[in-house]
C-alpha cells in the first residue's frame, strides 16, 4: 500500500491541515508613526475612528495588509488613504503582537515611523477616518487598541537614535536657526540645553552650513540662518566621526 493511501498517514495530513488553519485565522495589520516639529512642540499625525471598533478614539493612521501586499507597500497606501499624505519615507519601527490587542480577534501589527516637515504636508482625512491632524505628543488624547503603546516605543526608539545621528533635521526646513535646533531637541528629549553650550558643540561638529541670509519679519533681532550639509556628514562618517549629542 502506497503512502498516499495510508489511513494513519492520511489522519496525520488532515491534522496538520487543521493545525495550519488554526494559524492563519488571525490578520495583520500596519500602523504609522509620523512626527512633526511645529516649532516649539514635538507633533504627532493622528486620526479620529469614524468606524468600530473604538468610533470617537483617537489613533494612529493604521489598517489591515491586504492578502496581495507587503506590509511596506501597505504602510504607503494605508497613510495615504486615511490622512492624504503621499509617499513620504517610512521605517520599520517594531512589531506588536499581543493577543489581545484587538477586540474582534486576533491582528498583529507592524508599526512604522516617519520624520517630516510638517510646513509640507497638510493632512485630510479619508476612508474610514473622520479626522486627521496633527497634535502635541503631550496632549494626545486616550488612543485606540494599543496605540499608546506603539507611540511610547516610537518616541522612545527617536528619543535614542536623535542623539546618536542627526535625523532631527527632517523635522526642521532647509534653512533654520540655532535656536530652533535646540527647541526641536528639547522637545523630543523632554530636557533643556545651556544655550552657549548647546552652540557651541553644534558648530563644533562642523555639520552646519552657515548661510550669508538671517531671518526676516521676526520681532527680535534676526538669528543667522544654517543648513544641514549631508555631504559633510558622509565624509565625516567615512573618517569614523561619531554624532553624539
Amino acid at each position: 500500500m502506497s503512502a498516499f493511501h495510508d489511513p494513519k498517514q492520511a489522519l496525520t495530513l488532515a491534522a496538520e491541515r487543521e493545525r495550519l488553519d488554526s494559524f492563519f485565522h488571525f490578520g495583520i495589520s500596519v500602523d504609522c508613526v509620523v512626527f512633526g516639529f511645529d516649532g516649539s512642540d514635538l507633533q504627532i499625525l493622528v486620526i479620529e475612528r469614524g468606524a468600530n471598533p473604538f468610533q470617537g478614539f483617537q489613533a494612529l493612521p493604521g489598517d489591515l495588509v491586504h492578502p496581495n501586499e507587503d506590509t511596506d507597500a501597505a504602510s504607503l497606501r494605508v497613510l495615504h488613504d486615511l490622512t492624504g499624505l503621499p509617499d513620504i519615507y517610512l521605517e520599520q519601527l517594531h512589531t506588536f503582537g499581543r493577543v489581545d490587542r484587538h477586540p474582534m480577534g486576533r491582528v498583529v501589527t507592524v508599526a512604522y515611523y516617519s520624520l517630516i516637515d510638517i510646513r509640507r504636508y497638510a493632512p485630510k482625512p479619508g476612508g474610514w477616518a473622520s479626522q486627521a491632524q496633527w497634535v502635541p505628543i503631550d496632549k494626545i488624547a486616550t488612543m485606540a487598541f494599543d496605540h499608546a503603546r506603539i507611540v511610547e516605543v516610537a518616541l522612545s526608539h527617536l528619543q535614542h537614535r536623535i542623539r546618536h545621528q542627526p535625523i532631527g533635521f527632517e523635522l526642521l526646513t532647509e534653512e533654520f536657526t540655532l535656536a530652533q535646533l535646540q527647541l526641536l531637541y528639547e522637545a523630543i528629549l523632554g530636557t533643556q540645553f545651556d544655550k552657549a553650550n548647546f552652540r557651541k558643540k553644534i558648530l563644533a561638529m562642523n555639520l552646519l552650513q552657515p548661510l550669508e541670509k538671517t531671518q526676516h519679519a521676526v520681532r527680535h533681532r534676526p538669528a543667522r540662518l544654517y543648513r544641514f550639509d549631508p555631504q559633510r556628514y558622509s565624509l565625516l562618517m567615512e573618517r569614523g566621526f561619531a554624532f553624539e549629542l
